[in-house]
């Protein structure tokens, strides 16, 4: 077993007035893969690092399988942590590097060498064992620390931004690997990160995390489709969703959005919510859900945005991203299409959003409105 329960998790640091964790509570359940997201200056590291033993704990609980850890000293904690930086022993050789917990623990020196040799195996070491550090490559370093973990079979494994020093190609391939290892062993598992497309990828379920807090717990494609407010809409995705400044008006069928002149039902969304907005309020739209074609013809709910004007266009390859100017909006707004669109910079366009997949937000307080449940 491997739960770990976070209880209203506090840390301020000495000379700080203010908390750099303030009141997280977080429950991982064994096997779990569990990722921290949020910007750098979150608090995520703190909370990795207290769950760790490697940061005081101001007030709060930690606890793996139900016994609380707060003092107890980090080497006696049953975790094993994979750093940013692989901290690995330069004058050891592989093996020795994986061997080196397990010798501080007084294993025995037969035991040492099967679990060494077997995860060694495991992660495609073997013809490095007698190496050292700089004669490896970044991936190499990685799956060393990696192996450094896994060797002491502990109840609870963390990551702190274990990839971030990889290139692009070579952190597709470790990401992989590090998928297929906790699936394979089934270990619980919490990795911090801030980058979203690790966290999408790998984790069971995200914790996102701003200034300090929790903003929103869930599994990644939940949390993609439905966020909690405006920060986590702009925070998961690439490109962000767009927010729009709308005016909310009720009339004798209900409340209508109204964008640069044109206008739209509300009916989906909760009446009393809508009413309590004063008039103003925020559409999300992501990208894949502005279409220059209805992909349901005939729906009502794909609706016109305002004339548009395009801006720009980026041709990625597989995608294109068009960077719109709509008639009486402020803002610019971004849609993704596909690669054989045959708009240019300045060609007038006529685009629909999905309102199926709009997302409404209070302007005062960020936080989503919710739909209307019939």
């Amino acid at each position: 077993m491997g739960e770990v329960a976070i209880h209203v998790l506090c840390k301020r640091y000495d000379g700080s007035s203010d908390f750099a964790v303030k009141g997280v509570t977080l429950t991982v359940t064994d096997g779990e893969f569990m990722v921290l997201l949020g910007p750098s200056g979150c608090g995520k590291s703190s909370v990795l690092r207290m769950i760790a033993g490697l940061e005081p704990i101001t007030s709060g609980t930690v606890a793996i399988d139900g016994r609380i850890m707060n003092a107890v000293p980090a080497k006696d904690r049953d975790i094993a942590m994979v750093f940013q930086s692989y901290a690995l022993y330069p004058h050891m050789d592989v093996f020795n590097n994986l061997a080196f917990g397990l010798r501080r623990r007084g294993v025995a020196r037969p035991d040492i060498e099967r679990r060494v040799n077997a995860v060694a195996v495991q992660l495609g070491l073997d013809p490095y064992l007698k190496r050292k550090p700089h004669a490896l490559s970044g991936g190499q370093r990685q799956r060393v620390a990696l192996g450094r973990a896994i060797v002491r079979e502990p109840k609870v494994f963390l990551f702190d931004e274990p990839l971030s020093n990889l290139d692009a190609a070579l952190r597709l391939t470790t990401r992989n690997e590090l998928i297929r290892q906790q699936r394979e062993i089934g270990i619980t598992a919490i990795y911090v990160t801030h980058d979203q497309l690790e966290a999408m990828t790998m984790g069971h379920r995200i914790c996102i995390m701003d200034k300090g807090e929790v903003v929103q717990i869930g599994a990644p494609l939940e949390v993609y489709r439905n966020p909690a407010n405006t920060f986590v809409a702009k925070f998961l995705g690439s490109p962000p969703m767009n927010l729009l400044p709308v005016s909310t008006d009720a009339g004798p069928d209900g409340y209508r959005f109204s964008l640069g002149g044109t206008t739209w039902s509300a009916n989906a969304w909760v009446a009393e919510k809508l009413g309590a907005l004063g008039g103003q309020a925020l559409i999300g739209i992501r990208p894949e859900d502005l279409f220059e074609v209805s992909p349901r013809p005939g729906d009502a709910r794909v609706v016109p945005l305002p004339a548009a004007t395009v801006a720009a266009v980026e041709a990625l390859g597989a995608e294109t991203l068009v960077v719109l100017t709509l008639e009486g909006v402020t803002q610019e707004v971004i849609a993704r299409v596909g690669r054989e669109t045959k708009l240019r910079p300045g060609d007038a366009a006529a685009f629909l959003v999905d309102t199926v997949a709009m997302h409404v937000f209070d302007t005062t307080t960020t936080q989503s409105i919710p739909r209307r449940r019939d």
